[in-house]
């Protein structure tokens, strides 16, 4: 979980480093690369046999997926509308979110240790959504709130399905999402053609950004309650901004490391807790 959050952390930077590229153009062929990057990837682990690999992990995999590429869609509107640590903040709601669907759709129940970490955390995202309403980027906070509800509502769906290898479901992400950009791109001024960086800035993060990270994130959520995998995963909140920060000098507001700090808290108290008071599992 927490170097799956490391790999996801890389996407603002990689979205700031784009020339031209439109949201609708990122979403297509970020999906696209995922997408290939799955299918090897499943085709692998089953030995070839990709249609059993997706008949077994069944319906709930394409409903993830469905949950996942809303997430997607929200998230690149999220980083194009308000800073990246802005929107990395708010998407730290994702485990709160998650804690209350896992409850109320799976009855998975959440310890009172991992609870207090969440209102810890959820504390610093209060803090940032204050202030993108306050600077005018409050469109770019709810499109990151929109992305941890799908992000969240994916985590969940994973883990009712946690018997069998959900990685199918990834894919599915890519799919839908991608046939939505396609969709939109279709009656759009800009259309399919995209610069050679951008491009590539694009495979980059459908194959490494997404699709190393939701591959780890995946086969991590058969292991671990659906609010700990979301909260653990916030390694991506704390690096992203920084990777931002270094790389095209977008400095964050005293505010946001505020939050960010509060965050950074939560997900280390959970992540020693967890080492301490988890029994040890197989490998699977």
């Amino acid at each position: 979980m927490l170097i799956a959050g490391c790999f996801w952390s890389i996407a603002g930077l990689v979205v700031r480093l784009m020339h031209d590229a439109t949201e609708w153009q990122i979403l297509f062929y970020r999906s696209l690369a995922l997408v290939v990057t799955l299918l090897l990837y499943v085709g692998a682990r089953n030995r070839g046999d990709l249609s059993g690999a997706f008949r077994r992990a069944g319906p709930d995999a394409a409903l993830a997926g469905a949950f996942l590429s809303i997430g997607f869609a929200c998230w690149i509107f999220a980083m194009t509308h308000t800073t990246i640590a802005n929107a990395l903040f708010v998407l730290s709601a994702a485990p709160f979110l998650a804690a209350i669907f896992a409850r109320l759709f799976i009855a998975e129940r959440v310890k009172s240790s991992t609870w207090l970490y969440m209102l810890l955390a959820s504390s610093g995202v209060a803090v940032m959504v204050a202030e993108g309403a306050a600077v005018g980027m409050l469109a770019g906070n709810l499109f990151a709130l929109g992305a941890a509800t799908g992000f969240a509502a994916f985590s969940v769906t994973l883990r009712k399905g946690k018997a069998v290898d959900m990685t199918p479901a990834v894919c599915w992400a890519g799919v839908w999402a991608g046939l939505f950009g396609a969709f939109m791109l279709s009656g759009a001024q800009s259309g399919f053609a995209l610069s050679s960086n951008d491009l590539l800035l694009c495979a980059l993060l459908g194959c490494v950004q997404a699709g190393l990270g939701l591959i780890l994130f995946t086969l991590g959520s058969r292991h671990l309650p659906a609010a700990e995998i979301t909260l653990l995963s916030l390694t991506e909140v704390v690096l992203g901004p920084i990777w931002v920060w270094l790389g095209v000098g977008e400095i964050p507001s005293q505010l946001t490391l505020l939050g960010g700090a509060i965050v950074l808290t939560a997900i280390l108290a959970q992540a020693i807790h967890g080492v301490k008071t988890r029994p040890p599992v197989g490998v699977v």
